[in-house]
């Protein structure tokens, strides 16, 4: 499973009126259904922490839909001055991401509404991840069953596509996180001052994340393309390949670009000096094997291309990182559970069995053959093209607030006295009786 299983986080409650003034009185009743929708989602939390096997991600998914725009209503009127802050309103969340020694995430208590727009929106994608996850794993490998009717193919495919939509969204998510919403609350010179800040509010962790989603959207749309050819290989693995297999330049190419996207994830989650917060090491460690088979996979695509000896050697490139990958794979997290785990493990034994068979093929062509010398490893990296995207990420778009600036309402209220002035102005095309005359006038062209 190329889809990392993320555990979901828990909070705290909270009453936004006891944190914002409403002067005026027009907003208290939409502030207790701030407060209401964020104990839905806090209830939906818990519940999920609770149940073993199978969570309800698209009932998560819609919580937080309800609750973002009240959320974002409250960010606009305290930054319009419409709700005034009377205390400093603290949000309590688990740190799922952050590396721990004990079995239970640590709960933090923090400070400020960026923090709350940072967590859910985690949250948020975390549900949209493991959504696609989850909808990815109902499908089984149907497109190795004949069996199947067309209608039945088809369907299964558009859920296929439905995940990948889904990894891109998350994707977009993650990177507003890191690109708007951080970095809007770090022009605040109080913002976390003197507080560790956990992964969920660093701007790399954010964009870590963005790149794991996306290389995970990017495999989805290989398997994809691959779904018409994947009978006949199952049938007959290895060469040669079917006449309904797509070109093993651009699947290189595909797996080049989910290798890039994978090692910069790796790179991001990597500790620095400045991280006072680790990342939990099960993350890091997916991304780490994400890079690593998805270039073996891409070598093992270069080598189908080519022949002779720089066939041999882009497949006995492949055939070793497959194998350092199967005797070096780790737990991908508790969320992943047994199955999870066993099924990544058949999946890269299942490859180096696939790429066994090509290399053993293309030596033996090289050897009777072509008599080519195998370029070194330095040789063939020179020569590795550029990898090329499937799929983009998925921008995300603010929800329109449900009260206060932005909203609807709001807007309606802001046009109505204008059109009241605009009434009174033009009560009468008939002139006043002092009115200077001229010619021409009462007449309109």
């Amino acid at each position: 499973m190329s889809i990392f299983a993320f555990e979901l986080p828990t909070t705290g409650s909270i009453s936004f009126a006891d944190c914002f003034s409403n002067g005026s009185h027009q907003y208290t009743t939409q502030i207790a259904g701030a407060t209401q929708a964020r104990a839905n989602l806090r209830a939906v939390l818990k519940e999920s922490k609770r149940v073993e096997g199978d969570k309800d991600f698209l009932r998560l998914v819609k919580t937080l839909e309800e609750y973002l725009p009240s959320l974002y209503a409250i960010v606009n009127c305290v930054a319009s001055g419409d709700l005034i802050q009377t205390r400093e309103p603290v949000f309590s969340w688990r740190t799922t991401l952050s590396a721990h020694i004990f079995s239970a995430s640590p709960r933090l208590s923090l400070p400020s509404l960026p923090v709350e727009l940072a967590f859910t929106l985690h949250t948020y994608a975390f549900a949209l991840s493991n959504l696609a996850r989850h909808t990815v794993s109902a499908l089984g490998s149907y497109e190795h069953d004949r069996g199947l009717s067309e209608a039945i193919r088809i369907a299964k495919d558009e859920r296929l596509a439905f995940a990948v939509t889904l990894l891109c969204r998350a994707s977009g998510l993650w990177s507003h996180i890191g690109d708007v919403v951080l970095v809007e609350a770090e022009k605040s010179s109080t913002w976390m001052r003197g507080l560790e800040r956990p992964p969920e509010i660093r701007k790399e962790v954010a964009a870590a994340l963005s790149q794991l989603a996306l290389a995970a959207a990017q495999v989805l749309a290989i398997r994809k393309l691959l779904t018409k050819s994947a009978y006949d290989t199952a049938v007959a693995p290895g060469p040669p390949l079917p006449k309904s297999h797509p070109s093993p330049g651009l699947l290189a190419k595909l797996h080049l670009e989910a290798a890039a996207m994978s090692a910069s994830a790796r790179a991001l989650l990597t500790p620095s000096a400045s991280s006072q917060v680790e990342v939990t090491g099960t993350l890091v460690h997916f991304a780490a094997e994400g890079a690593l088979l998805h270039g073996a996979l891409a070598h093992k695509w270069l080598g189908v291309a080519a022949d002779g000896g720089e066939a041999v050697g882009y497949l006995a490139w492949a055939k070793s990182e497959l194998e350092e990958l199967k005797d070096g794979l780790k737990s991908a997290g508790k969320e992943e559970g047994r199955e999870g785990r066993k099924g990544r493990k058949e999946q890269v034994v299942k490859e180096l069995e696939t790429v066994s068979e090509f290399f053993r093929h293309y030596k033996k062509l090289n050897d009777s053959l072509s008599f080519l010398p195998v370029p070194s490893q330095a040789e063939l990296q020179a020569a590795i093209p550029a990898g090329r995207m499937a799929v983009a990420a998925k921008s995300f778009e603010k929800p329109v607030p449900a009260f206060g600036p932005g909203s609807v309402e709001y807007a309606r209220r802001q046009t109505e006295p204008s059109e009241v002035m605009d009434k009174a102005v033009d009560t009468s095309s008939t002139p006043s009786p002092n009115a200077r005359s001229y010619a021409g006038a009462g007449q309109y062209f």
